[in-house]
């Protein structure tokens, strides 16, 4: 061989050995767009772990898997990517299960890559070996074992396409620590140009025909709504037409705080919102999740229920819509909204009175000065000091609930709750993931003490990323929602009693800023500094749901009853 044809053969020599998998499998995520992955590291992936060190991406460590699940999972659901979490084998790769089934069912789009022992010669037998693959069958829509490099680049990508296709959800990837060393030529694989179909002319002629049709059309918007071109669209056809909306929890702040919203599904069947539901004779259920709590109970030849969605519905005993418009929710709404006419038979005026009596609801309780605090008179205070802007990350309990129905929200995603899942421990790391996507944003997460210690250790996490944050803990030194239930059961009081650390002092020992309220007035204090100043605070603040809950409940239920329809 001459020296020309000698240099002609370096490159590609050179290309067909010029990276090992894991380098490939980091190519690959830069690729997809990934900005950062959040990861618990361990020896198999080792490898990754370098080749991050040499990329654009970059390493958030935390303290443990779940709440790295968590935050990847928030990432994905305010920006529409997949949040990438990464841990190794075995009780890494389990303790990721919960934030799985957290994306999967909440519809937040997540990948998830797992570390394993080689499996082409190991000399460890099964030490730490579990079937993670088929662990996580049940909670992902997509789970696969990466057995050459060779398919590096076609795996990742369908981990990715899979997981932001509607519906969102979470896929796994398992790379091996053998495999991650292969040396291969490929390359990363370039993302399609997909346009999601239209809904079928005939469906929409149909659903415009149904509304025009009724006396007393109503939106109904769910999870699956919120996006940020379906709010625009539904906000235009609200702004046009009057027609009422009320939401689930999973569908607030959609079209924002208009003066045609109903109210928030959050409570049992006798709220406000659910005598407008009552008195619809055409709900035009908009991004209808089957995971959601039914904010509607169906019966034969009750009214018309219209079901628009990225897909068919869903049917159970409780839901059987009558006409189906199938495809891009933002183009169907806005073919709906070029095509229909305002009815003059439309009687709203039923609406505007559950609408008056709704507002004077949410009021009611602001000036509730007892302490510890009410959860309503709670919401009052969070509403107060948070900008239309700012992000609130609620755990799971019963305050929720109350956030659910009373929190007002002007913008889409900001205020982040799981009506799906519904796990405690959430609400830290998903704060934290809205404070790395937004950081020009106020953001607060608001969690019971039961799941905060669930996750509490992350406060080393915030405080090591230099976070502003503020973490706001309601103690009553028990798990609430769970002892509110027993009594309501007629049950005795037993199990549900916590002890707690000092949380000012907890707070203190990671390097945050504690904080102790006594009084209404000091939490609203509080809050308000907390939220000027830089830096992870935490607010110790005692809760009182007591037994008044049911009654509270009973008392806007015979209230809602009173009013004319």
């Amino acid at each position: 061989m001459n020296f020309h044809s000698l240099a002609e053969a370096l490159p590609a020599a050179r290309y067909s050995v010029r990276m090992n998998a894991a380098e490939l499998m980091i190519e690959c995520l830069e690729a997809e767009g990934v900005e950062r992955i959040f990861a618990v590291p361990g020896e198999e992936n080792l490898d990754l772990l370098e080749a991050l060190r040499r990329s654009s991406i970059d390493l958030i460590v935390t303290r443990h898997e779940q709440a790295a699940g968590f935050m990847a999972a928030a990432c994905g659901r305010l920006t529409g990517k997949p949040g990438v979490c990464l841990s190794t084998l075995g009780p890494g790769a389990t303790n990721l299960v919960t934030a799985a089934a957290y994306a999967e069912l909440g519809a937040m789009p997540l990948v998830m890559i797992t570390g394993q022992k080689p499996i082409k010669t190991s000399r460890q037998g099964h030490f730490q070996i579990v079937d993670v693959v088929d662990l996580m069958r049940p909670v992902t829509r997509y789970t696969r074992q990466i057995v050459s490099a060779a398919t590096i680049s076609s795996r990742v990508r369908e981990a990715f396409r899979l997981a932001e296709e509607e519906r969102p959800g979470a896929t796994h990837l398992e790379v091996p620590e053998d495999i991650l060393r292969e040396k291969t030529d490929q390359s990363p694989i370039t993302a399609s140009r997909v346009r999601r179909p239209v809904a079928e002319e005939k469906a929409i002629a149909a659903a415009v025909e149904a509304i025009e049709a009724a006396r007393r059309p109503l939106l109904l918007i769910g999870a699956g709504a919120n996006r940020k071109l379906t709010s625009k669209m539904l906000a235009r056809l609200v702004g046009r037409t009057g027609i009422p909306f009320v939401t689930t929890q999973m569908g607030k702040g959609v079209v924002g705080d208009s003066e045609h919203w109903l109210g928030t599904a959050a409570l049992s069947e006798g709220d406000y919102v659910h005598r407008a539901l009552e008195a619809a004779d055409c709900i035009i259920n908009v991004g209808h999740d089957v995971v959601e709590k039914p904010p509607f109970l169906m019966g034969e030849g009750k009214r018309t229920v219209i079901h628009i969605n990225f897909s068919s519905a869903e049917v159970d005993p409780v839901y059987f819509p009558q006409l189906e418009v199938v495809g891009d929710i933002a183009n169907a709404i806005w073919q709906i909204d070029e095509r229909l006419e305002i009815q003059p038979h439309w009687d709203f005026d039923g609406f505007g009175r559950v609408r008056q009596a709704m507002l004077a609801d949410l009021d009611s309780g602001a000036d509730d000065d007892g302490f510890p605090v009410h959860p309503r008179r709670l919401v009052h205070a969070v509403r107060q000091a948070m900008p239309d802007d700012g992000i609130v990350s609620l755990d799971n309990g019963l305050y929720k609930v109350w956030f659910a129905r009373n929190y007002r929200t002007t913008q889409a995603n900001t205020l982040l709750l799981d009506n799906a899942l519904a796990t405690m421990g959430a609400g830290l790391p998903v704060a934290m993931g809205a404070r790395l996507v937004h950081p020009d944003k106020k953001i607060l997460a608001v969690c019971g003490d039961g799941g905060f210690m669930m996750n509490s250790q992350e406060l080393e996490t915030a405080v090591r990323l230099k976070l502003d944050l503020v973490v706001l803990v309601l103690r009553d030194n028990a798990y609430g929602m769970i002892r509110w239930k027993q009594q309501d059961m007629g049950l005795a009081d037993f199990g549900m009693d916590l002890g707690n650390p000092d949380f000012v002092a907890y707070a203190q020992s990671y390097g945050a800023h504690g904080h102790r309220v006594g009084s209404v007035a000091e939490l609203d204090e509080q809050l308000q500094a907390c939220l000027a100043s830089p830096g992870v605070h935490l607010i110790d603040c005692p809760i009182d749901y007591g037994d008044s809950q049911k009654e509270l409940m009973e008392r806007i239920g015979e209230r809602a009853a009173q009013i004319e329809l």
